[in-house]
């Protein structure tokens, strides 16, 4: 069962890597990133609602003590997550933007260590400071921001998004199910971003044309449906199952593969490359984060009673 569940984790990672190269299609096409965002979320939350209507419709039912926790979970771990993360590709390589973004262990590291006042071991700030520091590379702080910066915000914005994540999933309960809360959050994600996205707006003939992109040409509609499908519901159903055969802290290492791969679809698909700096950089943050984040489950593993483990990453 344990490599059952990692070879899911490991297929789930590399469908969410598509989500960013298949958006920049779609942004190519004419779409605003709001617009791509609003589509995916819809068009995967109505696939995933009625596939689990038609074969497991008990997933779908939400305590009443739970909407709240709905309401949050789709407005930060859905809409928030991916809002940033879709304009924020807009501005940086997908591949950075992702790398942003998976900066979200190392933010679980700090509110469990000085918002739950839960002990962790050195070696979690030794990760936290490798991560931050891998970060400065990253962004070649000494260059005066190469990258633009209100891209890197917006990345980072993402990560404390997927780490607020973490900690709402920390709290869902065993009377809810992680399928049932995918849909759902979605679906809430789709209805809470309506004033922003304005669907009624979407240039809707940009999908009867076809988008390229660093010498890559695909029609928008194949974009968007390999987003939909492959990018988001068959990765999200894959990546639930995965993490229920896996410890969390398992789950969460393996999604981080996201990273590597999204950057490894960007620059086949659309041509773009990383410097060394941001090369050796992006390795740095993601050791610093994965150090940070298995040292954090291990010690709430040593004490059960004080907290729960860190959960999956909110994968893009």
């Amino acid at each position: 069962m344990r490599y059952a569940g990692l070879a899911l984790a490991f297929v789930s990672s590399w469908c969410f890597a598509f989500s960013g190269p298949m958006a920049k299609f779609l942004n190519a096409a004419g779409l605003a990133p709001l617009e791509s965002v609003w589509l995916r979320m819809s068009g995967a939350g109505l696939l995933m609602f009625a596939l689990l209507a038609v074969f497991k419709p008990a997933v779908l039912r939400i305590p009443r003590s739970k909407w709240g926790f709905f309401a949050a979970y789709a407005l930060v771990a859905v809409a928030g997550v991916q809002t940033l993360y879709f304009v924020a590709i807009t501005r940086l390589p997908v591949g950075i933007a992702l790398l942003l973004e998976f900066t979200a262990p190392v933010m679980v590291v700090f509110w469990v260590r000085f918002v739950r006042k839960v002990r962790l071991p050195r070696i979690a700030f030794a990760g936290a400071i490798l991560a931050f520091a891998g970060l400065g590379v990253v962004v070649e702080f000494w260059e005066g921001m190469r990258l633009d910066a209100l891209g890197v915000v917006l990345g980072l914005a993402a990560g404390a998004c997927c780490a607020a994540y973490f900690l709402l999933s920390d709290s869902i309960g065993d009377e809810v199910s992680p399928l049932g809360l995918v849909a759902w959050g979605m679906l809430g994600a789709a209805v809470l971003l309506v004033p922003l996205a304005q669907p009624w707006n979407i240039p809707w003939q940009a999908f009867s044309a076809s988008a390229t992109i660093g010498g890559t040409t695909l029609p928008v509609v194949g974009a968007y449906l390999w987003m939909i499908v492959v990018a988001t519901a068959v990765a999200y159903v894959l990546g639930v199952n995965a993490v229920r055969r896996l410890s969390a802290a398992i789950g969460a290492t393996v999604a981080t593969l996201e990273v590597i791969f999204g950057a490894i679809v960007a620059w086949l698909l659309l041509g773009e490359g990383l410097g060394p700096f941001q090369i050796g950089g992006g390795l740095a943050v993601l050791a610093g984060a994965l150090l940070a984040q298995l040292s954090t489950a291990r010690s709430a593993v040593r004490e059960p009673a004080r907290e729960p483990s860190v959960t999956e990453p909110a994968a893009v």
